[in-house]
This record gives C-alpha cells, sequence and structure tokens, in this order.
C-alpha cells in the first residue's frame, strides 16, 4: 500500500488535457489531469465518468440528447470549484472549459477513452502513470 499525494502528483504534469493514471481500483483508474481552455464536445457510450476539482475551477457544458426543437439542443453548464465533483451519465455530450488552470481528479472504467466518441488532437490512447 501506499500513499498518493495530489499535489506532489500534479507538480509532475506540464501539459494540458492529457491525463495520467495516479491509481486503480477495481478495474476502475483514478486520473489526474490539468485542463485549461475548452475541450472538445463528447460523449462515452458504456462508461459514466467522475471529475472532482482539486485546485481551480471549470464548467461543465452539457448537450441534451437530440429532441424535436433546436432549442433542446442549446449547451447547459455548471461550474464546479475545488472541493466539488460531478457525475456525467454514460451518453450525455459535454464538454469541460476551464478559463485558468485546473488540476482535476477523474474516476472512470480503465476502457475510457478521454474523447469518448471522437478521435482528434485532443486524443490520448495509452497513458502514462504518474
Amino acid at each position: 500500500m501506499n500513499k498518493i499525494n495530489l499535489a506532489e502528483k500534479f507538480s509532475l504534469i506540464d501539459d494540458h488535457w492529457n491525463p495520467r493514471i495516479a491509481g486503480e481500483l477495481n478495474g476502475q483508474y483514478l486520473k489526474l489531469v490539468k485542463f485549461q481552455g475548452p475541450f472538445t464536445w463528447h460523449h462515452h457510450d458504456n462508461e459514466d465518468e467522475m471529475f472532482l476539482v482539486v485546485r481551480g475551477r471549470f464548467c461543465m457544458e452539457f448537450r441534451e440528447p437530440q429532441a424535436e426543437t433546436a432549442a433542446s439542443n442549446e449547451p447547459k453548464e455548471i461550474w464546479l470549484e475545488q472541493g466539488e465533483f460531478c457525475i456525467v451519465p454514460r451518453g450525455v455530450e459535454h464538454r469541460p472549459v476551464a478559463e485558468q488552470e485546473c488540476h482535476v481528479l477523474l474516476f472512470e472504467p480503465a476502457t475510457t477513452l478521454n474523447t469518448g466518441n471522437v478521435q482528434n488532437e485532443f486524443t490520448v490512447p495509452v497513458l502514462d502513470t504518474v
């Protein structure tokens, strides 16, 4: 058994939107990532995700599932402050946006791709350990 110091681990990360594995628990990864700026809109077909703000703050934007009116597809948002978390259910389109650098702990199945159903410049197919 080892203890993990989050501040120490975050000090080893010098980029954004590139999650690192900090631990594993019952097939779930605890990932550390620094957010800054907007991420990409995406969803996960099979996995829920938990986002815990360790330092800073960010906005999680959501899009409702496609409905009969265009207005229903407008983004919704919640702000997450230090010490707060949210769980994004599978299938919900979302996009984190951080005005300033934000440190986030993710808790999700090991199989979860950071960009879900999207492949682009933000996609990290193989994660490093920190």
